[in-house]
């Protein structure tokens, strides 16, 4: 199953913290590989995000999933369980995407199979962003029995 994690956001020079997310989300997304091939994409707006979203056709339609706060929250195992289920059903492209700063339209939100809450606390979208990558890696090593979770 393929994984891309997407984002919303302007395409600018990454300098000092910004930069520093910029790394960190990669370094997760490169640790995915082994379980999934995975990639991160951007778009400048939600409308460009959904036409390239529609486009994405295999065997199966794509999955989407939008973390929002307004979503459901998950243990981390339940996020596996979520997971490894859409793979099991023979899903085979997710899209994760961080939304722009006012939120998702409701056109958005009728397109994602998932709204995923990080919680009731705000954050950048660049730190949603690497907490979305770590879950996802997270995920993928709860699924294959890796240690790295720990149950922790």
């Amino acid at each position: 199953m393929q994984i891309t994690l997407a984002h919303i956001g302007a395409r600018t020079q990454r300098t000092g913290a910004k930069a520093a997310f910029e790394t960190l989300t990669a370094l997760y997304v490169e640790r995915i590989q082994p379980y999934h091939p995975a990639s991160t994409q951007l778009f400048r707006t939600e409308e460009e995000l959904l036409t390239w979203f529609t486009r994405q056709h295999a065997r199966s339609p794509a999955t989407l999933a939008l973390a929002d706060s307004r979503g459901r929250t998950f243990s981390s195992e339940q996020f596996a369980a979520w997971l490894g289920a859409r793979r099991d059903s023979g899903a085979q492209h997710l899209v994760c995407a961080i939304g722009p700063p006012d939120g998702w339209s409701e056109a958005a939100r009728s397109h994602a199979q998932l709204q995923l809450s990080f919680g009731a606390i705000t954050m950048a979208h660049e730190l949603a962003r690497l907490v979305a990558a770590e879950q996802l890696y997270r995920a993928c090593t709860i699924l294959a029995g890796h240690p790295y979770h720990g149950g922790h």
